[in-house]
């Protein structure tokens, strides 16, 4: 999220200081944005009333009390621009993937660009390549808070080229033996950043950017109009307004 702020300058000449976290889910990228000063605001939008709760009683809670004021958390549909207009409007870890039909990212797109400020930002986090559509899974050994370490199991169904659609698992094993299966699921339309793009420009955005990661650890972007036909791909379109 850091670099998130630096490529907002770079593309517009501002600092940012709103920012909007769609599909917040426990709303840590919220949380996190308005540690950065007193003037930043974060508003995060869900439909999920119990990951909202989440992210009051849990990471809202573990700011100061003046930094609590500073960020909230709505029920809202994201189809509906907000009243409110921010510097950035972020959708992270894939989470547009849930609209499948174009009209229905194009409805977004417009919506999100309705709710930014002039020179505003509309980063879309995308994830794609071969071996992601390929079915299989992978275990990794994680600390969940409160329950100790855990297995972390990400399971790739069968995907459908012919609709672009896949389904993904995440399940655990619980230092008790206790196997969560389906903890999480997601049923996601893989798009393609040229298309993403495309939709942007045809929701009233003026320019569109791709940054690309540098290597694998993901942790430092750059900006590119290529990418390398890798076997798992991490980037994000960024609309500007």
């Amino acid at each position: 999220m850091r670099y998130l702020p630096l490529f907002h300058k770079r593309f517009t000449g501002k600092n940012p200081t709103s920012m909007r976290e769609d599909f917040c889910g426990t709303g840590r990228i919220a949380c996190d944005w308005v540690k950065k000063s007193s003037s930043h605001r974060a508003l995060g939008l869900d439909l999920d009333v119990t990951t909202l709760e989440y992210a009051d009683r849990v990471n809202r809670a573990s700011l100061t009390s003046a930094q609590q004021e500073q960020v909230s958390f709505v029920r809202q549909n994201v189809l509906v621009p907000t009243r409110e207009k921010f510097d950035v409007i972020g959708a992270h870890n894939f989470s547009f993937y849930v609209f499948h039909e174009r009209k229905d990212l194009l409805r977004y797109a417009k919506a999100a660009r309705a709710s930014l400020k002039p020179k505003g930002t509309f980063f879309l986090e995308m994830v794609g390549g071969h071996e992601f559509v390929t079915t299989g899974s992978s275990k990794e050994k994680v600390d969940v808070e409160g329950i100790g370490r855990a297995e972390y199991v990400w399971e790739q169904h069968p995907y459908d080229p012919v609709t672009k659609i896949g389904d993904y698992s995440i399940h655990f094993r619980l230092p008790n033996g206790r196997w969560l299966n389906d903890a999480f699921t997601y049923h996601w339309r893989l798009w393609e950043i040229r298309e993403v793009r495309e939709i942007l420009l045809e929701a009233g955005f003026r320019d569109t950017k791709v940054i690309w990661p540098t290597d694998e650890t993901m942790t430092e972007y750059v900006e590119v109009e290529h990418g390398d036909d890798c076997e798992v791909w991490l980037a994000y379109v960024v609309g500007i307004r």
